[in-house]
């Protein structure tokens, strides 16, 4: 079984729920989505969001990743009976695909819809697809973007190749490189930013991250190497003292931290032009003004051995027309 609740009462209760084996590897929200049938999305994310979830005793965040033998402590939530009539159901909704097989396939997430539903959204990308692939009998997220991120998302389609997948992204093998336009001239020299985050809490419960002192007891290494493409002129409009330069780079990250690109590049002093959470809001307010109306962050370029024949692949996402039109050009390796 993938849970062993606390018999009822009749009453919501404390239940303890042993992670088993099938389950290993699965992120902390997905596992209790499932588990939980009938729980509001939101409900879950709060009581994660407020550590009334445990893991072994201990706090434990939505992405966390659950392994078997873990007992988590759910606090009383009441369940409903049967779904309730009115419950909308998500909008079935196909995406453009990169690569397909019997094992897995690869989309090309645009920006602005978020990869599942949950924390006030109804409906991601998984549950879309799900509705538009009634015949499939599994697919589940391999791994996640941030909701205005585009690019490359793997979904996988049998349990074997989440489990292969999910295990080349938690070592490092994999990947994974995106593009994205930083305000001013980044300094060609550096290449390497390793620095230590931590994710808090605003006190409206929004989830923040960022660079902490490698001693933090609480910060997580965070490894990102960085590649100029080339620096773009600032457009024509854009008010004096903003910003003379933009530059495109090219973000490969060997660890897969919350915010990771965002934080380490706006830490650097060169934020992602866009971000709503870390960048330059008067700069952001403006370049949509003149077009860009949505963070300029792609994921563009995945390596992994394929989960199956373990054979090396490389998939490509292009920069989608409202990013292009603003770097000056093609982008190539």
């Amino acid at each position: 079984m993938n849970a062993r609740p606390t018999p009822s009462t009749g009453r919501p209760a404390v239940q303890h729920l042993i992670v088993d084996e099938a389950s290993a590897g699965q992120r902390l929200d997905n596992y209790l989505i499932r588990v939980l049938k009938g729980v509001p999305k939101t409900h879950l994310y709060r009581i994660i969001r407020s550590g009334e979830v445990r893991r072994n005793k201990g706090r434990v965040a939505a992405d966390d990743r659950v392994q078997a033998g873990d007992v988590l402590r759910i606090p009383p939530v009441r369940v409903a009976e049967r779904p309730a009539q009115n419950l909308s159901v998500a909008p079935a909704r196909q995406f453009p695909v990169v690569h397909e097989d019997d094992a897995f396939l690869a989309i090309d997430k645009p920006a602005g819809v978020a990869v599942h539903g949950g924390s006030g959204v109804s409906s991601g990308v998984i549950e879309q697809l799900r509705q538009a692939r009634p015949q499939a009998k599994f697919l589940e997220l391999v791994h996640r973007l941030d909701r205005e991120t585009s690019g490359l998302l793997l979904i996988a389609k049998k349990r074997s190749a989440l489990k292969a997948l999910q295990e080349q992204f938690r070592e490092r093998e994999t990947g994974k490189t995106y593009l994205t336009l930083v305000k001013g001239t980044w300094p060609a020299r550096l290449k390497v930013l390793d620095q230590p985050l931590h994710k808090y809490l605003l006190p409206d419960g929004e989830r923040r991250v960022k660079v902490v002192a490698a001693d933090h007891p609480d910060g997580m290494r965070a490894v990102s190497l960085v590649r100029v493409v080339r620096t773009v002129p600032a457009p024509a409009g854009l008010p004096a003292g903003l910003a003379d330069t933009f530059t495109l780079l090219a973000v490969t990250i060997k660890t897969g931290r919350t915010h990771q690109i965002r934080v380490h590049l706006a830490n650097a002093g060169h934020p992602i032009v866009g971000d709503d959470k870390y960048g330059d809001f008067e700069l952001n307010r403006q370049m949509a003004r003149l077009g860009l109306k949505r963070m300029f962050l792609h994921a563009w370029r995945l390596r992994i051995a394929h989960p199956i024949t373990g054979d090396s692949m490389e998939l490509h996402s292009e920069l989608p027309p409202e990013l292009a039109s603003h770097c000056a050009g093609d982008v190539s390796d």
